[in-house]
């Protein structure tokens, strides 16, 4: 297996995967999806709101916005010591008290944890009006997809590398001339720049007498991160997964000879 990073800017991460199959990437996509971990609030104690805005509505908010996350500080709470308790190892409380005139942002949100913040400080939650209050404290764990999308830790997909072949020379100059980013070799079409290439490309491709089929083989995998984690951090964290949901497989095949 051959991996080469495409492009990374900030929360997006684009690179190839060659010589493996779909079976592969596809565990990855859904295990980034279904089974990393991320912080998220889990339930709310509404103290005080005269806000415009009904307790379920400020809740849903709440439990919407990206926390950053500290893997290595905290468990989910079912693998945690204390057996699903709750304690200071898989859990932590966030509070909030204002009064308007003024707009609520997850800036304001206080944190047990400085390292357990909102990522997105700007989000606006609720808008106060003079005399209006929201007061609250919210409870936050670690969770997976699996359990609710909150957990997700960002977007994912990924296609096969499109193959394109043409009968003859004149059709591969004329693919070459139209779409940015082909090499040409004879009547052999090879696309330079994967992060340039898109529909459009293959569309005007196949109309100029182009066939075009995913690889089955080589994918390019595209991860943007809601900012939870930085995508390392979650690539790192799937395939740990991946890792220890084989060995315990291996372990229960052992068991049942």
């Amino acid at each position: 297996m051959e991996l080469k990073t495409l492009h990374k800017e900030g929360n997006k991460l684009v690179f190839v995967i060659k010589d493996t199959d779909y079976v592969f990437v596809n565990t990855l996509r859904r295990t980034i999806l279904t089974e990393t971990p991320t912080m998220a609030i889990r339930t709310i104690t509404i103290i005080k709101n005269t806000s415009a805005l009904f307790d379920e509505f400020v809740g849903h908010r709440l439990g919407l916005i990206p926390l950053t996350t500290d893997l290595e500080s905290y468990n989910l709470k079912e693998e945690c010591t204390c057996k699903n308790a709750g304690c200071a190892k898989c859990e932590l409380t966030i509070t909030l008290k204002a009064e308007g005139p003024l707009t609520v942002y997850a800036s304001d949100l206080k944190s047990q944890d400085p390292k357990i913040k909102a990522v997105y400080g700007k989000m606006p939650i609720v808008k106060l009006l003079k005399g209006q209050e929201l007061e609250f404290e919210a409870t936050t764990g670690l969770g997976t997809g699996k359990e609710h999308a909150k957990f997700n830790p960002g977007h994912v997909y990924y296609r096969g590398i499109p193959e394109i072949k043409v009968d003859s020379e004149n059709k591969a100059k004329q693919c070459v001339k139209v779409c940015e980013g082909l090499l040409e070799y004879n009547k052999n079409l090879e696309i330079k720049d994967y992060i340039k290439w898109n529909e459009k490309y293959e569309q005007l491709c196949e109309e100029l007498g182009a066939e075009i089929t995913d690889s089955e083989n080589d994918f390019i995998f595209y991860l943007e991160s809601w900012g939870k984690l930085s995508c390392e951090e979650i690539l790192s964290k799937a395939l740990d997964i991946i890792d220890a949901n084989i060995t315990e497989l291996v372990i229960q095949i052992e068991k049942s000879k």
